[in-house]
């Protein structure tokens, strides 16, 4: 097991060199930091703002990072970065660019994912690492991933600036994992997974629609992963002291409440199902409806009472020992089920969809999926259909760090109350009802998530926008939290 100085193999790999193009945004954002000099001094220009907020790191240069990043694509109208892919490497070699210019030591490991460390006071202690990835999903908005690299780097580079970066009580990492989304092999967290030591070898062989396995593109980009290198890529739990993320809401609650900035109490565990009706094809005309087996109005039943289960489970489980009536309404609160994807063929005799169930509560998520299985069973028979489930994927749910939410939630509410200069409510504590790299960290040490406003709650489209008030006020409550590490 090699622990999170050992990876010297993985010290040295570059990325493939594809070249960074100069585009025009990144000719201005380099003129405009012509006059940053090392000193907190450069603020003393600019009325009325607080000079300790950093605006021209932590909200100017951060927003216009973001932009840059959003340009970075390998489809033309649209953003998309899938592992390793050109625009993923591009995009790879600006955040090292950024990491070196925030003071850290770079590297890319064997699965692609791109750290940059500063050692602080002690090079032995324990390492807080904070991360997000650098991967998209296809037509994507230019925050998802993206804003948690940036946000850390803009408050270590204010550390640097200011002479404090060296007076960290702890090693610093930031890492920019190479896929999360898994877009192009169908597998998520490719990069956090390796790193907590909770991807399999056989990840290795996974292949793309294309035939191309997961393998062959790390070596198309000169990363040389073999099977029997595979383990090094794993952190020692040891060595690490914690890990934290920033990432946008994906959520409508803090928009509603008005405020920039919530801490995740928890991510919900999540199991997805596919469901396959089989009928009999029946001339739409000749056979009775009393005589027929049609599968999509079976199918139709068993959605609407999906929702009707999973709107009001206490109207259908029973309580027991291990599911009471608490267990229940707290169930009811963070319980969410929807259905994907639906198809049909031959002539409508077969249906199949995709049900994706998700909860704070692992036994309750397992009686949902208990009494949807009854209820379409007994759907079925009534309609002279057979009906299969598979289930296709299952994560437990992870609860983030006590002690960690504890400080980022001092973090945020100390940042939203300087930019306010004012008193503000209490930050709100939220559920994660999305995956996020935190649920593969977990496998390694203790996590804790910063979730950060979005317009309309809308991610995963380029409708997605953080205003750039709530991007400062991320990087604010980034540089809280690291400054409480000195």
């Amino acid at each position: 097991m090699a622990s999170l100085r050992s990876s010297s193999a993985n010290s040295h790999i570059p990325l493939k060199a594809h070249a960074v193009a100069i585009c025009p945004l990144s000719i201005f954002l380099v003129l405009s930091l012509l006059s940053v000099v090392a000193s907190a001094h450069i603020y003393h220009g600019i009325e009325g703002v607080d000079h300790e907020l950093f605006p021209e790191i932590l909200k100017v240069e951060a927003v216009a990072r973001l932009n840059e990043l959003g340009e970075v694509s390998d489809a033309h109208g649209y953003l998309e970065r899938t592992f390793l892919s050109p625009s993923s490497v591009r995009a790879g070699n600006l955040i090292r660019l950024w990491m070196e210019d925030a003071g850290l030591t770079t590297w890319v490991d064997q699965m692609g994912n791109v750290h940059g460390r500063t050692e602080g006071m002690n090079s032995s202690d324990k390492a807080l690492l904070i991360g997000s990835h650098l991967d998209t999903v296809i037509d994507a908005g230019k925050f998802d991933g993206s804003l948690g690299i940036v946000s850390a780097l803009s408050a270590l580079k204010v550390l640097k600036i200011t002479g404090k970066l060296g007076k960290l009580r702890r090693p610093v990492e930031v890492i920019a994992f190479s896929d999360e989304e898994g877009v192009r092999f169908q597998s998520t967290f490719l990069g956090s997974a390796a790193i907590a030591g909770i991807l399999p070898v056989s990840a290795l062989h996974i292949h793309d629609k294309s035939g191309v396995t997961v393998q062959d593109v790390l070596r198309q980009n000169s990363i040389d992963t073999s099977e029997e290198h595979f383990s090094l890529l794993k952190y020692d739990p040891q060595s690490v002291w914690g890990y934290v993320e920033v990432h946008i809401e994906q959520g409508p609650v803090l928009e509603s409440v008005g405020l920039p900035l919530g801490v995740v109490e928890g991510i919900a565990g999540q199991t997805r199902l596919k469901v396959t009706v089989r009928g009999s094809q029946g001339h739409a005309g000749t056979v009775p409806m009393s005589m027929r087996q049609d599968p999509m109005p079976a199918a139709a039943e068993l959605i609407v009472q999906l929702e009707r289960l999973c709107k009001h489970p206490t109207d259908f489980l029973s309580f027991d020992s291990q599911c009471n009536a608490f267990k229940v309404e707290s169930l009811a609160r963070s319980l969410v089920c929807t259905v994907g994807e639906i198809s049909t063929w031959p002539s409508a005799s077969n249906v199949a969809f995709t049900v994706d169930i998700r909860a704070m509560d692992d036994i309750g998520r397992e009686a949902i999926i208990y009494e949807f299985s009854k209820l379409m069973y007994q759907i079925c028979d009534r309609r002279s259909v057979s009906c299969i489930i598979e289930r296709k994927h299952d994560a437990n749910a992870v609860k983030c760090d006590t002690g960690l939410s504890l400080q980022l939630k001092s973090a945020a509410y100390s940042a939203v109350k300087r930019m306010a200069g004012e008193d503000v409510d209490d930050v709100p504590v939220l559920m994660s009802g999305a995956g996020h790299d935190a649920m593969a960290m977990s496998h390694l040490t203790t996590v804790g998530m910063l979730f950060v406003r979005c317009r309309g709650g809308i991610s995963h489209s380029p409708e997605e926008h953080v205003l750039d008030e709530d991007v400062w006020a991320a990087g604010v409550a980034m540089l809280s939290f690291l400054e409480g590490h000195m």
